[in-house]
């Protein structure tokens, strides 16, 4: 009884390692492959509050946003 008792629950602490590691190769990958921001979206964000942005504002906002990571 014990024994079955002890399986479980090395069983459930194996699975819960295993599936936060995949979890999170899953969601790296992911978010490498579809960025949730890039320059485009930053841009069209300016334009919409009514400010033009230049380059290197975008390339400003995208240094901080990669620190942020």
């Amino acid at each position: 009884m014990w024994m079955n008792i002890l399986w479980l629950v090395i069983g459930l602490i194996l699975g819960a390692v295993i599936g936060f590691f995949l979890c999170k190769k899953f969601m790296t990958s992911y978010l490498k492959k579809n960025p949730p921001i890039n320059e485009e979206m930053i841009k069209t964000l300016m334009l919409q509050m009514g400010r033009k942005p230049s380059q290197k504002q975008i390339n400003q906002i995208m240094k901080q946003m990669e620190r942020f990571k």
